[in-house]
């Protein structure tokens, strides 16, 4: 039968493994072994392989500093439309043509309940938002990313 190792010895053997590493930096071989030659990338402009699919592309949303609020939603500002929307962002993204956008993005999509951005907004939650430690208060949703997304094109 094969000896598996109890935690001492498990942490005994990952204490020497980390001291060989350690000791092999110390004396440079790992520097050496990464400097023996020049690494370098050769891009052929002209060379034609296919066509790309614009649907590869893409970008997100993410309620990362001011993107959302005051970034594409500012409802009262001179620059936003009824709905809120700002105009100026609009006009840019839909210059850019991004065929695909993602909502949302980022480290916010891992606690986001897209039920809590839909329906009334006065009926909508306001909840921790675990991510970035700030609250939410849901008035750019689900809903508002759609409709988003509608005059974006």
């Amino acid at each position: 039968m094969r000896h598996l190792p109890d935690r001492r010895e498990f942490l005994a053997g990952l204490c020497r493994c980390g001291a060989a590493l350690a000791a092999s930096w110390w004396r440079g071989g790992i520097a050496r072994a990464q400097g023996r030659s020049p690494a370098r990338v050769v891009a052929q402009g002209t060379r034609y392989v296919s066509e790309m699919d614009r649907r590869l592309l893409g970008a997100f949303l993410e309620h990362l500093g001011r993107a959302i609020y005051t970034g594409v939603y500012e409802p009262g500002s001179k620059l936003a439309d009824p709905g809120g929307f700002r105009t100026d962002v609009l006009r840019e993204v839909k210059e850019l043509g991004v065929p695909i956008m993602r909502y949302p993005g980022g480290n916010f999509v891992s606690g986001y309940n897209w039920l809590d951005g839909v329906g009334p907004k006065a009926k909508r939650p306001t909840v921790l938002e675990k991510a970035w430690n700030s609250i939410e208060t849901n008035q750019f949703g689900t809903n508002e990313f759609i409709e988003w997304c509608r005059l974006v094109g």
